[in-house]
């Protein structure tokens, strides 16, 4: 369904539950800056309206994520700790097309999106089968089938926006880019590291 070229290899998961707390602070700002990109979306373009009230309720759905992971960490005994760097993400950044039309920068921050959520849904789903701990796998379940939402919804956008673009070629492009940096990732317990 994701399409995406390479699986992370589930022992990725022995990595994360060396060090919980930090998958966890990882996670949670993951969702903060999912909040931050959809709001970026909205404010940059706010002549789309059924695009801008759909992205509404997924920056609400994204925050109650991050408070979801919050509330994890709290439960835990543990505290979030200071934002991290996503290097994954910075190296998708710098595949986005630069310079070219409003409705072309749209489409493949749409597409861009669409990535992000892609290999986390896939994360997450590995998280959900390969923990042990019953009640992480249950969490990364729930929130699995929420982020395989939200890439639907930026890929199903890309196309809708995108006429006179090849979406499809284009959205092609970006899974072999995916390809060619996610071989670097899946060594740490970060949900993209």
């Amino acid at each position: 369904m994701l399409g995406l070229k390479l699986a992370t290899d589930p022992n990725w998961v022995d990595i994360v539950e060396s060090n919980i707390e930090e998958i966890l602070t990882d996670h949670a700002w993951c969702e903060q800056k999912a909040v931050t990109n959809v709001l970026s979306l909205i404010i940059n373009n706010p002549n789309y309206t059924e695009m801008v009230t759909v992205l509404i309720g997924i920056a609400k759905e994204e925050l109650e994520h991050f408070e979801l992971v919050h509330n994890l960490i709290k439960s835990r005994g543990l505290v979030l700790g200071m934002e991290r760097k996503d290097n994954y993400v910075n190296e998708l950044y710098k595949f986005m097309q630069k310079g070219g039309s409003r409705k072309s920068s749209l489409v493949d921050r749409l597409l861009f999106s669409a990535m992000i959520e892609a290999r986390s849904c896939e994360r997450f789903r590995v998280l959900s089968e390969n923990i042990k701990d019953p009640v992480l796998a249950k969490f990364y379940r729930d929130l699995m089938i929420s982020e395989a939402n939200h890439y639907t919804v930026f890929l199903g956008f890309a196309r809708q926006y995108g006429d006179g673009i090849d979406v499809d070629t284009r959205w092609k492009n970006w899974l072999i880019y995916e390809a060619s940096i996610i071989t670097k990732y899946g060594k740490k317990e970060t949900i993209h590291g």
